[in-house]
């Protein structure tokens, strides 16, 4: 996304421009979704790092890059030059921040959902958006959760539901042997789950060397108010849909639902049943739940 000509305007009061101890220097954390670069882009950061004399520059946990240690008056000219190779200013501050997203289908044997595509089309209709309070996003494609999207403000999971076929399955146990919820049992031969254990991982249904075990169309688990930090909370389950279309559409009713009655200046995790989720989930699943039929 182009740097906005009004950029420069007001550079200390920018999410991506962070103040540092000495109060004389800037750190500035980049827009980088996933943490996902092309080759020319991390050249060019390089070069640029170089160029105004960083000598290191910091690979962030939320998947993005900060260059440290910037004088006020080298930040317009530094993001300038940034501008050049496609990398552009990140944000910190009460606005959505860069979203986070594991690998995926694209390359994790474990996943459940293309988590690329999605993280792009939630990245271009919300990053940087103002907001009361500051918002993570984060999609996972499997309940392994590696970028700890239920304790982000807005949790995207993965799931898949194993499907039996009692009348072809062998009763070799390899799936028994393979759940780590110990939500798999084999009772006189026959597969029994316990629906109460499993979390949807899917992992049981790549596991069968027969191919009888079956699994469904991946579910998108969303979640709301999730918090890192000294005191984590995990985040409340919104809603399953099943498409990444249908996804999309409950991330934006509730980035709208934060925006309009959060307040500033307290977390999210919070303030949630004086914004009143459990109604906000009732209608969410009334609008939302259909299409799951």
């Amino acid at each position: 996304m182009p740097v906005k000509s009004d950029i420069f305007d007001h550079l200390n009061q920018r999410g991506g421009i962070i103040p540092e101890l000495d109060k004389q220097s800037f750190t500035l954390r980049l827009r980088i979704p996933g943490g996902l670069l092309t080759p020319d882009q991390l050249l060019g950061v390089g070069r640029v790092a170089r160029k105004f004399g960083v000598e290191k520059v910091h690979l962030t946990t939320r998947q993005t890059m900060e260059i440290p240690h910037i004088p006020l008056e080298k930040v317009p000219p530094l993001l300038k030059a940034l501008e050049k190779s496609g990398v552009f200013l990140g944000a910190e501050h009460e606005e959505i921040v860069n979203i986070t997203a594991c690998p995926g289908n694209d390359r994790c044997r474990l996943s459940n959902i293309n988590t690329e595509h999605l993280l792009m089309r939630l990245d271009k209709n919300h990053f940087g958006r103002d907001m009361p309070t500051r918002i993570r996003i984060a999609i996972s494609a499997c309940p392994n959760g590696c970028t700890s999207e239920r304790l982000s403000e807005i949790g995207i999971t993965g799931l898949r539901e194993p499907i039996r076929n009692e009348g072809l399955c062998t009763g070799c146990g390899t799936c028994t042997n393979t759940c780590k919820e110990r939500a798999i049992s084999m009772v006189n031969g026959s597969l029994v789950l316990d629906t109460v254990l499993c979390v949807l991982c899917g992992m049981c249904i790549e596991s069968c060397p027969f191919h009888i075990l079956k699994g469904s169309d991946p579910y998108y688990l969303i979640t709301i108010g999730g918090r890192r930090g000294r005191h984590m909370v995990q985040g409340r389950e919104l809603i399953q849909v099943n498409s990444e279309d249908a996804a999309v559409l409950v991330v934006e009713r509730v980035v709208d639902w934060i925006y309009r009655y959060a307040y500033s200046g307290k977390n999210l995790t919070d303030q949630l049943d004086a914004m009143k989720f459990k109604e906000f989930k009732e209608t969410i699943l009334r609008e939302f739940q259909p299409s799951m039929e």
